[in-house]
């Protein structure tokens, strides 16, 4: 009788961390780029040019995240074509029941839903019933069971940015702007969790520095890996893309990190800088300049309702710099040493 190790193997199912935390992960943060990231980037051209077309198209395409990474997992895992449609199924599911989690709720189910979907995938005459029932229900059934709780400890997060909120802005500043920055770079959904606190104000513009801070930073210390596109897609995309290279060497993320607890006390204390756009602008950082944009929005609120006076040169002196100019400038400067002590070595921050 064929042992199970070499049932698995036929049905190439190998259980290897590098297959599982690099190839996976960054299949699902190109599947979250093509669905939710760039869905908000033509919402938001929309949004700011009037165009009701561009607004539509932007909506359909983040309202698919879920199947969008899904499909993009299963893809990297080989899986068979049955296997992989029925995975938009699962990625839908997990998503909407994880919440602030959602994506990592996506990661997690979509790998074991395709392992199994593989397995079982051309061993029976009735393919067709049986490879995406078993894929769908598995996936389903998992995330009825395990994503609100994933989506619960994504909150969780929430709670400390809540209580770094209460603290007075230097402190809440760095807090808040590194927390939040850190969100937007793992698997969890940032802006979830700050349209779920409703973060505005000094606290919405900290978590707007620490976002800007991760993607912008990272687009610019891996410009000699990526160029022009790694400059784009982490950009004006996610810095998410980052993670497979951050599973490899946690070390790259040192840089950008602690460039966030730089810009975000510098918003709060000395730009006062605020976000009293939508709450969910906070968490998403240059993504399609949706940071910025929720800034901008919230001043020429404000300045309309006679809560602030008209907007002035060194509020966009500000808004510049800690979105753009600062983590430019400082990630490439604090990787340095970083560099030739050999902790980041070349070829570390290139993207799949």
């Amino acid at each position: 009788m064929v042992s199970f190790k070499e049932f698995c193997k036929r049905k190439d199912v190998i259980f290897s961390a590098h297959r599982y935390g690099i190839d996976a992960m960054g299949a699902m943060a190109q599947g979250l780029f093509a669905s939710l990231l760039i869905g908000t980037i033509i919402k938001t051209l929309g949004e700011q040019t009037g165009l009701a077309f561009l607004v539509d198209a932007g909506t359909y395409a983040t309202a698919v995240a879920g199947p969008a990474m899904a499909a993009s997992i299963g893809y990297a895992l080989k899986a068979p074509q049955l296997v992989l449609f029925s995975l938009i199924a699962v990625g839908g599911a997990a998503n909407t029941l994880g919440g602030a989690g959602g994506p990592l709720a996506v990661y997690l189910i979509a790998i074991v839903a395709a392992e199994l979907g593989k397995l079982v995938s051309k061993e029976t005459r009735i393919d067709i019933l049986v490879t995406p029932a078993v894929t769908i229900l598995a996936g389903v059934g998992l995330s009825v069971l395990f994503a609100p709780a994933i989506g619960a400890a994504a909150s969780a997060v929430g709670s400390v940015i809540m209580w770094a909120t209460e603290l007075q802005p230097l402190l809440m500043g760095i807090i808040v702007s590194v927390l939040v920055g850190v969100a937007l770079t793992l698997p969890i959904s940032s802006a979830a969790i700050c349209a779920a606190l409703s973060l505005t104000g000094l606290a919405g513009g900290a978590a707007v520095a620490g976002c800007c801070a991760q993607m912008v930073g990272f687009a610019v210390m891996s410009w000699k890996e990526n160029g022009v596109g790694g400059l784009v897609s982490q950009g004006l995309g996610t810095s998410m893309l980052q993670m497979p290279n951050i599973l490899r060497n946690p070390r790259v993320w040192i840089s950008p990190t602690v460039v966030s607890a730089i810009t975000g006390p510098l918003a709060t204390c000395l730009f006062r800088l605020e976000q009293n756009g939508p709450a969910v602008s906070s968490g998403m950082g240059t993504c399609g300049l949706v940071g910025p944009i929720g800034v901008y929005t919230g001043w020429v609120a404000d300045a309309a309702a006679g809560l602030r006076p008209a907007v002035s040169a060194f509020d966009w002196v500000g808004l510049v710099l800690i979105c753009l100019v600062l983590p430019a400038v400082l990630t490439p400067l604090v990787a340095m040493p970083l560099r030739k002590a050999g902790w980041i070595k070349d070829g570390d921050l290139t993207l799949s």
